[in-house]
């Protein structure tokens, strides 16, 4: 365990109110990489490349703690990452109603770096619950109450971690013991279907263009939902142009046709920009839902 606490205490690259920026991988030991020595490109509000996948850790006070954890997955159609709006901004809101909170910031599946492009994402994923399960006892977080949110294209790889039975990120170090299965899911406008409903974007940057309808059926989350799929809160808008709302229904009904818990509010307004605050009409009641979700499942308490 010397790795996992040496890198517990790394510079934040830039102001976002992170504890911690805690890197996923040893030195040398980063899957699925050609070894390119790459630089992260990474603004207040955006990463274009990230070189060093890790998390920006988000803490509540002790006084607070409901000993649940999220690890968050922004958006950005995987060409790159809207680390404030999608990222920061929730997890600050996580920590105000007592939980971790986890910014990951994952490969994207145009890196250069990658050898098998739509594999990076997810692998960076399944460590980081790891990295997050085998540190809970140091963050009072119970292990089991740890999910993962998600919004656009970060909504995809959130559902795709609770839906892939493939455990893609073994190293050989202490961290393969930890399941790499989320507890729950919270996702808002998410990219799930890849094929008729896809956002074509977001699937040509993980898949490539021209991608088999094998490869496009295998990275489609509603068709991988089984009996180990965790409970998920979803979040639309009617009106979302870019992500049809079809996504988040179709992921519903796979969860409904498994008889696993599920709970879907489609609001009238919101397009493809449900953000923490100042959504049109009743949308802006979507994080207020979400909290009592959380407590209605058991993974929060309402209060201490």
């Amino acid at each position: 365990m010397k790795f996992l606490i040496s890198i517990l205490f790394v510079v934040v690259p830039f102001c976002t109110s992170a504890q911690e920026f805690i890197p996923l991988w040893p030195e040398g030991k980063m899957p699925n990489s050609k070894g390119l020595k790459l630089t992260d490109s990474i603004t207040e509000d955006y990463a274009y490349r990230v070189a060093t996948p890790g998390m920006y850790a988000f803490f509540p006070s002790k006084k607070e703690n409901k000993g649940a954890a999220v690890l968050i997955f922004p958006g950005g159609g995987y060409a790159r990452l809207a680390l404030n709006i999608s990222g920061f901004q929730l997890a600050k809101w996580f920590n105000t109603i007592g939980i971790s909170a986890f910014v990951v910031n994952y490969r994207l599946p145009t890196s250069p770096d990658l050898r098998e492009r739509e594999k990076g994402p997810f692998q960076d994923g399944q460590r980081a619950i790891r990295f997050v399960r085998a540190n809970a006892w140091r963050w009072g977080i119970n292990p089991g109450k740890i999910g993962v949110q998600g919004s656009s294209a970060g909504g995809h790889l959130a559902a795709s971690l609770g839906t892939i039975n493939q455990d893609l990120s073994s190293i050989g170090d202490s961290l393969d013991k930890q399941s790499y299965l989320p507890n729950f899911s919270i996702l808002v406008s998410p990219v799930i279907d890849l094929g008729a409903y896809a956002h074509v974007g977001s699937r040509d940057n993980l898949l490539g263009i021209n991608s088999s309808r094998a490869k496009r059926e295998t990275y489609s989350p509603h068709l991988k939902v089984s009996a180990t799929t965790p409970p998920a809160f979803l979040v639309h808008a009617f009106n979302d142009k870019a992500v049809s709302v079809r996504n988040s229904l179709m992921f519903y009904n796979a969860l409904l046709e498994k008889n696993i818990s599920a709970a879907l509010h489609a609001f009238p307004q919101g397009g493809h920009a449900i953000a923490l605050r100042n959504n049109p009409g009743s949308t802006d009641y979507w994080t207020v839902l979400c909290e009592r979700w959380m407590i209605e499942m058991g993974f929060i308490p309402e209060r201490l």
